[in-house]
């Protein structure tokens, strides 16, 4: 798994998620259920992963959105 992306805005990543998906590339947001626990105080980023051989083409795909 590589890490494309870090954010505490849920919205932001279901966007970059949906993105991927459209390109055909499987995203997870990892750390949900920890940023949840401490509170929403944005201590713990939530991270949006990708399997290593969709990285390169994942972060194209963000890039041509303008989210990278």
């Amino acid at each position: 798994m590589r890490i494309i992306a870090t954010s505490n805005d849920p919205v932001r990543l279901s966007f970059l998620t949906a993105l991927l998906a459209d390109a055909g590339v499987a995203a997870f947001v990892l750390d949900t259920h920890s940023s949840a626990v401490e509170g929403s105080i944005g201590a713990i980023p939530r991270r949006l992963a990708v399997k290593e051989e969709d990285e390169a083409r994942a972060r194209r795909v963000l890039a041509e959105a303008g989210e990278i």
